[in-house]
């Protein structure tokens, strides 16, 4: 089963929280639709710029849009104003696609830094997927990519596939690298799993990322094991 879905989704509200956070049974179509578009517009603007994750929160009359990256500076801009011209841009974003043209929303931007990029599997996806775009060999990619992944401490277990026209070759094939273990089936497993596309001139690679942190025990998990017992 476990083989057949996403690792995070798997794990919603046992070990993971939701990116989206906020609550309307009318409204949902609606939100879910500007969710997306939000996300997506903030993903292909700065998806080469460490970018591990967009979280959107949203109360009565205001919405936040907390974005993760390993290079906050680029983002943020000078002074700060990467960050204006960056609200700006999803307000004007926002105001088209909304339900309610005369909604007032209070539209917030806030850039989390994250601190050991290389044990995320979504940095670790677009920096391989960069590296294949340069055309540089992909075995030798997928040995320093994982051995980079690797180094960190906390990171128990790693694995990188590639599939496609890898190196030009006539016919797609897939190939993978992996060390450590990845315990998919078990809930409380934290396996950190992300895709990237690396679009080359013969055609689109795909990159998969699995990273496995170790076990998580937490108040609710505890709960659940008393409860079942």
């Amino acid at each position: 089963m476990s083989r057949k879905i996403n690792p995070f989704v798997f794990r919603l509200g046992v070990i993971e929280n939701w990116r989206s956070r906020w609550f309307s049974p009318k409204q949902y179509k609606h939100f879910l639709r500007e969710d997306y578009f939000l996300r997506d517009f903030v993903y292909q603007k700065f998806r080469k710029m460490g970018l591990e994750k967009i979280e959107i929160t949203r109360s009565a009359h205001k919405l936040t849009v907390s974005i993760f990256t390993s290079r906050p500076g680029l983002i943020i801009g000078k002074g700060g104003g990467g960050v204006e011209a960056l609200k700006n841009e999803l307000e004007k974003k926002y105001d088209a696609i909304k339900i309610d043209p005369k909604a007032k929303v209070d539209l917030r931007v806030q850039i989390e830094e994250i601190s050991k990029p290389d044990s995320h599997a979504q940095i670790v996806a677009q920096q391989v997927a960069d590296q294949i775009e340069k055309r540089l060999p992909f075995r030798r990619v997928l040995k320093q990519s994982l051995a980079k992944t690797l180094q960190n401490k906390e990171v128990k277990g790693a694995k990188i596939k590639l599939s496609g026209r890898l190196g030009g070759s006539e016919m797609s094939r897939v190939e993978w690298l992996g060390k450590g273990k990845i315990p998919l089936q078990t809930l409380r497993a934290n396996v950190d799993f992300a895709k990237a596309n690396a679009y080359c001139t013969y055609g689109v690679i795909g990159v998969k990322v699995w990273i496995y942190k170790g076990e998580v025990f937490n108040d609710n998990l505890k709960i659940k094991n008393q409860n079942a017992k």
